[in-house]
C-alpha cells in the first residue's frame, strides 16, 4: 500500500506539527526502507511472478524481519524509543511507533497472506485487497486524498518551494503508485531491492518540501 503508507504520515503531521515530514514518512515506510537492504544481503527473498495478484507481480516469499508481525513491533518499538532520545514528547514517541507499526496493518490490509507473524515458522496473514485493481485504486486512493486534506490543513507554504515542492512529490508517489499494475516487471531480485533503496529518496523530498512549510496554528 504505496500511496496508503503516505497518507498515515501526512495525516499524522496534524498531530505531531513540530515533527518533519521526512521523520513521519519514514517512519510510514520503515519496514519498506529496511526490506530493500535485507533482500540484497540474500537474506529475505521475492519472486517475480507476473499474476500473483492483479497489482503487483511480487510474491513476497521471505520477509521475516523486516515484515513479520512482531518484528514490526519491535521496530516500532525501537523508533518510538529514538524519538524519545531525540528529546521528542512521549506522546509523538508513541505516534511514531504508531506510524511503523501502521504498515503491517495497511499491508495486512492489501497484500495476499504472505506476512508472517514471527521470524520463525508461524502463519501467514493478509487480506489480498491486491487481487483487485479497482478496490486498491479506491481504497487507497481515498486514504491518499485524506491525509493530502489533513496536511494541507496543517500547514501552509511560506514560499514557492513549499507549494512546488510538495505538489511534485504527491505527483511522482501518484504516478509510480498508479503506473505499478500497467508496468513491466523488473528483470530480477536485485534490481527491485536497488530500486526500492529509491525511497529514501521520497523521505529526503519530503523534509525538503516540509521545511518550506509552516504550521498552521488553530
Amino acid at each position: 500500500m504505496f500511496v496508503g503508507h503516505t497518507a498515515v504520515a501526512l495525516a499524522a503531521k496534524s498531530r505531531a506539527r513540530e515533527v518533519s515530514l521526512g521523520w513521519l514518512l519514514a517512519a510510514a515506510i520503515a519496514l519498506d526502507l529496511i526490506w530493500p537492504v535485507l533482500l540484497l544481503l540474500d537474506i529475505e527473498h521475492v519472486l517475480i511472478a507476473p499474476g500473483f495478484t492483479a497489482f503487483t507481480p511480487f510474491d513476497f516469499q521471505s520477509y521475516p524481519y523486516s515484515h513479520s508481525l512482531l518484528m514490526s513491533v519491535v521496530w516500532a518499538a525501537a523508533a518510538a524509543l529514538l524519538a524519545r532520545w531525540r528529546g521528542l514528547s512521549q506522546s509523538t514517541a508513541v505516534l511514531i511507533g504508531g506510524l511503523v507499526l501502521s504498515h503491517w496493518v495497511l499491508d495486512f490490509v492489501t497484500h495476499a497472506p504472505d506476512l508472517p507473524l514471527a521470524p520463525w515458522s508461524s502463519p501467514r496473514v493478509g487480506l489480498g485487497l491486491w487481487n483487485s485493481i479497482v478496490a486498491t485504486f479506491v481504497v487507497e486512493g481515498a486514504l491518499f486524498a485524506a491525509g493530502i486534506a489533513l496536511y494541507l490543513r496543517a500547514t501552509r507554504a511560506r514560499d514557492r518551494i513549499g507549494v512546488w515542492a510538495l505538489w511534485s512529490l504527491l505527483g511522482v508517489s501518484t504516478v509510480m503508485w498508479a503506473s505499478g499494475p500497467f508496468s513491466s516487471p523488473p528483470p530480477s531480485e536485485r534490481v527491485v531491492g536497488w530500486v526500492t533503496l529509491g525511497l529514501w529518496l521520497l523521505v529526503a523530498w519530503a523534509a525538503w518540501a516540509d521545511r518550506h512549510r509552516t504550521v498552521r496554528h488553530s
